[in-house]
C-alpha cells in the first residue's frame, strides 16, 4: 500500500501541474513557459503511470557501462536546471515588489496586449496598480510605454493614457512612449523621454511580478536605477509566465 502511495501522490501532482499549464493554452495563452510545463508534466505523468516499467528500464540501462554514463549525464543536467530555476526564482521573488523610498521617481508602466482598443486584463491590472500609486503620489509623473502591434487598433501607450485619464489622472502627468516593441525598447525609449523632459532619472517600474526581475536587469544595463511595484496577476497564468521568465533571464545572461 505504501508503494502505491509513493506512485499515486506524485501522479496526482503531475496531473495537477498538467492542468495548470494547459489551462492558459485553452485561453489563447501559449508560450515557451506552458509548452515546457506541459511536456514535463506529460513525461512525469507517464513515468508514474508506468512506474514499474520505468524503473526496470532504468535498471537495465544502468547495468551497461554506457548506460551509467548516460544516466549520470542526464541526472547532472537536470540537477543544474533545477538549481538554476531555484536561484532565478529567488531573484524573481526579491524583485517582485521593491517600492521606492521617500523620493521622487518617474513611474514607467510597461505595455501589454490591447484588445479592441481597450487594455487586456493583464494590462488593466498594471494600470490599476499605477493609478493607485499616482493617486497617492501626486507629484509623480508617468510614462506609459508600448507600441502598436499588428493586431492592435491603437498603440498600447495610447490605450494606457486613455485608461488613466478616464480614471482621473491628469493628462499633463502622462507621457507616451509609443514606438517600442519589447521590454528593452520600452526602457530605452522611456529613458529618452525622461532626459528630454527633465523627469527624475530614477524610475519605478510597473509590470507583473514575474516580469520585474528581467525588466530590472534590462534597466540597470542601460544605466537606469529602478524600483518596482507589481500589478496583480491571475493565479492560473503565473506558472506559465514564471517558467517563461526562467528562459528569458537565462537567455539574457548567456547572450548579453
Amino acid at each position: 500500500m505504501k508503494n502505491m502511495e509513493v506512485k499515486i501522490i506524485p501522479l496526482i501532482i503531475s496531473l495537477v501541474l498538467l492542468f495548470i499549464f494547459v489551462t492558459p493554452a485553452t485561453m489563447g495563452i501559449f508560450n515557451i513557459g506552458n509548452a515546457v510545463g506541459i511536456i514535463v508534466s506529460v513525461i512525469m505523468t507517464g513515468i508514474f503511470i508506468f512506474w514499474k516499467s520505468f524503473t526496470e528500464s532504468i535498471k537495465n540501462i544502468w547495468d551497461k557501462p554506457a548506460g551509467k554514463i548516460f544516466i549520470t549525464a542526464i541526472t547532472f543536467v537536470l540537477s543544474i536546471c533545477v538549481i538554476l530555476a531555484v536561484v532565478i526564482s529567488i531573484f524573481m521573488v526579491k524583485s517582485a515588489n521593491d517600492p521606492p523610498p521617500n523620493e521622487n521617481t518617474t513611474l514607467v508602466v510597461l505595455g501589454c496586449k490591447v484588445k479592441n482598443g481597450r487594455p487586456s486584463l493583464m494590462l488593466k491590472r498594471r494600470l490599476d496598480c499605477a493609478f493607485e500609486y499616482l493617486s497617492e503620489h501626486e507629484n509623480v509623473n508617468v510614462i506609459v510605454s508600448g507600441g502598436q502591434g499588428s493586431d492592435e487598433i491603437i498603440s498600447e501607450a495610447q490605450c494606457m493614457k486613455e485608461y488613466l485619464t478616464e480614471t482621473g489622472i491628469s493628462p499633463e502627468r502622462i507621457f507616451m512612449e509609443d514606438k517600442s516593441t519589447n521590454t528593452e525598447e520600452n526602457l530605452k525609449f522611456s529613458q529618452e523621454i525622461i532626459k528630454s523632459k527633465g523627469l527624475p532619472e530614477k524610475i519605478t517600474l510597473v509590470t507583473d511580478a514575474f516580469h520585474q526581475c528581467r525588466a530590472e536587469m534590462l534597466a540597470k544595463n542601460i544605466g537606469i536605477e529602478p524600483y518596482n511595484i507589481s500589478g496583480y496577476t491571475s493565479w492560473y497564468i503565473v506558472p506559465t509566465y514564471w517558467v517563461r521568465e526562467w528562459f528569458g533571464i537565462a537567455y539574457y545572461f548567456i547572450f548579453r
